[in-house]
């Protein structure tokens, strides 16, 4: 076999190792299950077989669940709901095989265990867990549910109430919490799992599970009638529903799946779980997330845009220009990674401050106990407050995070570059400004990057890497190496006025405000937004943003040779409007669209609608979330078509983890192919009609539509 090696000892216990090739994780793919399926088969036929072991050849790891481009793929071909219901049935019945085939099992868990890994071992009659594993059910994350019995399984071995955690956020469990909760029935050293397994089989191992005991009730119960029916079933399907707007089909199916299937026997229940794994599993819900946060992030977390022939590189020193609250979560996440950090700004005062947000988050965790005071210490000391620039000069790397001003920038720039060693790179924070032009301060332009933070830096995923006209391939291969160093997701995109996520997330505040403009009720503008799945409402993001920022921020761009429209004027007549009538510019500010009373919760500013009258007959949600939804879109189209963004991975990765667009369409552009190209470029026509050129469809868009060509195509993946 190639991806399991069989043995089998002296006391007939059969030794399955499970060692996918070329792989640092076993994966699930499909000729793994036939080749455990081929084992179970061995298992049963082989009278000399007394018990069976499964375990990991692979240290630290017993594996981390399916194989996600194969699933991707398989939607990509057509797959139906009947065949995702048939892709689950044929799991479920080798773990039947396996949990009734006479011969007890063990699963030695050297490792993290995940998704189909973790069904697999609750189908097996005795789990060890190594003491420094995590075990885990990531389905729901992924827009599926446990297909192959781990909805029926977890809640028949550890009850419902303990089981729906577990199955609605994906969450994973540590050893420790595992064997309180009954999951497993052991926790030893990783090096002794097999050890134990075997010693259980020698014993006295029962080859039947629970379940198919008569007179077998669930921990805790189910049905309608039991204790905690109304808590997990009622209550939590109202919990839902408000939190995921019913954008996200799995939880719900989720719920239905343990609610329905507990109540029968486990092959019934078996059988109502691959019912909604076949309708999650053709949904474009989940291959949209699928695609984007697990494809297309750990193709970013490989570093698939680095230019291969440059040799690895590592920051041991990385200089901080500006400790305020970008600099300063630079400044952390850096640290934490074991690089040494000088934290520059004006006074010393500044920069301790800035160093004080890493003492403050520091105490935190060592409070929850994730970080030890040995460990704490050590971070803190990497980091140096200084308002010496002579401090800068034996870096590896500075990141400029001063003011969005291109005078303070260059100041800044001029006066680290006095001090740093030819070899260093140069990386600025930016958001907007083009790097092309910034890197005019700088002698050294090919050494010159942009290095995009999203805020708070040390808790946000993404960072945007600009390249600028001179930016070498050896900048950016150093840039991106960096970002992996400080476990970040990396994009890389080209130079232009507002990049690609600033430039697309403008759209979405933009579109607030001109709605505003026309008389559509703030209130509806926020729900809607969060009913499509955006975290937070245009409005109130527009606040934090702050509106006098939002202004400069337009005439900077305009400024940079930014195309000049009706609607973007329009929109900086509200702006300006907010801040210079009304004294309102935000959150900072004392308030903008929003008030902040200091004893209460936030709440639309009351004068809104006196100064924007509300329509009297108010837009159908849905064409609010349109408006929301595809002016973004159609920007992100445009960038693509430019240039900005050479790949529609990229803008997916950006739009999502960036900027906040809902996980559930898989991002931006993702959002297009889902839609069908030629009904989006039909409605982007509908939406032009109603509200602006803004919304006309690009040429490129509409050839695309003609030929029905989409973004993602299977042999992309």
């Amino acid at each position: 076999m190639e991806n399991c090696k069989l043995t089998v000892d002296a006391d007939g216990i059969l030794l399955v190792e499970i060692d996918v090739p070329g792989q640092p994780m076993n994966v699930l793919a499909p000729e793994v299950f036939e080749e455990l399926s081929a084992a179970i088969g061995q298992a049963t036929d082989d009278a000399r077989i007394k018990g069976v072991i499964l375990t990991s050849a692979k240290p630290g790891v017993f594996t981390a669940g399916a194989d996600i481009k194969t699933m991707v793929s398989s939607f990509d071909t057509g797959m139906t709901e009947l065949q995702g219901m048939a892709i689950s049935q044929h799991l479920s019945r080798m773990m039947r095989r396996l949990e009734t085939c006479g011969k007890p099992f063990a699963c030695a868990m050297n490792g993290l265990t995940l998704g189909g890994g973790l069904e697999t071992a609750l189908a097996c009659h005795y789990r060890v867990l190594a003491d420094d594993a995590m075990v885990g059910l990531p389905e729901v994350t992924i827009g599926l549910l446990p297909g192959a019995g781990g909805t029926q399984r977890l809640s028949r071995v550890v009850g419902i109430e303990k089981a729906l955690p577990m199955l609605l956020t994906g969450q994973q469990v540590k050893a420790a919490d595992a064997l309180k909760m009954g999951l497993v029935h052991a926790v030893v050293p990783a090096s002794e799992v097999v050890a134990k397994a075997r010693a259980w089989l020698l014993g006295t191992p029962s080859a039947v599970q629970p379940w198919d005991v008569k007179g077998y009730q669930i921990p805790g119960g189910a049905g309608p009638c039991s204790p905690t029916a109304f808590r997990s079933f009622v209550a939590g399907t109202a919990r839902i529903a408000q939190s995921t707007q019913r954008n996200y089909p799995a939880p719900l199916a989720i719920l239905s799946s343990v609610y329905e299937g507990t109540q029968v026997t486990i092959d019934v229940g078996l059988r109502i779980e691959s019912k909604y794994f076949g309708k999650l599993f053709a949904d474009p819900v989940a291959r949209n997330m699928m695609r984007t946060l697990f494809i297309a992030k750990g193709a970013a977390g490989k570093l698939t845009r680095r230019p291969s022939e440059i040799e690895k590189s590592t920051v041991r020193k990385v200089g901080i220009l500006g400790a305020g609250m970008m600099g300063a979560g630079i400044a952390q996440l850096s640290a934490a990674a074991g690089i040494e950090v000088v934290l520059l700004d004006a006074s010393i005062e500044q920069a301790q401050r800035g160093k004080e947000y890493s003492v403050q988050l520091a105490e935190k965790l060592v409070t929850r106990g994730s970080l030890t005071p040995d460990k704490s210490q050590a971070l803190l000391a990497r980091i140096h407050p200084t308002v010496d620039y002579a401090n800068l000069a034996d870096c590896d790397l500075i990141i400029e995070a001063v003011f969005e001003d291109r005078a303070v920038k260059a100041e800044v720039t001029r006066k680290a570059a006095a001090v740093l060693p030819a070899s260093a790179l140069f990386a600025t924070n930016t958001s907007t400004l083009p790097i092309t032009g910034l890197a005019e301060a700088f002698p050294r332009p090919k050494d010159f990057i942009g290095l995009h933070f999203f805020s708070p830096a040390d808790k946000m995923p993404l960072v945007e890497v600009i390249l600028g006209k001179h930016t070498s391939k050896m900048s950016l291969a150093r840039a991106l190496d960096f970002v992996a160093q400080v476990r970040k997701t990396p994009i890389v995109v080209n130079d232009s006025p507002g990049f690609f996520t600033s430039r697309v997330f403008s759209t979405f505040i933009h579109e607030a405000v001109l709605m505003l403009r026309e008389g559509v009720a703030p209130a509806l503008i926020e729900n809607a937004a969060r009913q499509a799945g955006f975290p937070v409402g245009p409005l109130a993001v527009g606040d934090e943003v702050s509106l006098a920022l939002q202004i400069r921020i337009i005439e900077q761009n305009l400024a940079d040779g930014m195309p000049r429209t009706a609607h973007l004027d329009r929109v900086l007549e509200v702006l300006r409007r907010m801040v210079d009538n009304f004294g309102r510019s935000g959150r900072r500010g004392g308030g903008g669209y929003y008030e902040y009373p200091t004893d209460g919760k936030k709440h639309l500013w009351t004068e809104l609608q006196t100064h924007f009258p509300p329509l009297a007959v108010q837009p159908d949600v849905q064409e609010v979330k349109d408006r929301l939804l595809y002016s973004q879109a159609l920007e992100s189209a445009r960038c693509l078509e430019q240039g900005v963004v050479e790949h529609p991975q990229d803008a997916d990765l950006g739009s999502v983890l960036g900027i906040g667009f809902p996980s559930w369409t898989g991002g931006s552009v993702s959002f297009i192919d889902t839609i069908g190209l030629p009904v989006f470029v039909a409605n982007c026509e509908r939406l032009a009609a109603a509200h602006g050129e803004r919304f006309r469809p690009t040429a490129g868009l509409k050839r695309r539509a003609e030929l029905n060509h989409r973004f993602h195509a299977t042999e992309n993946l």
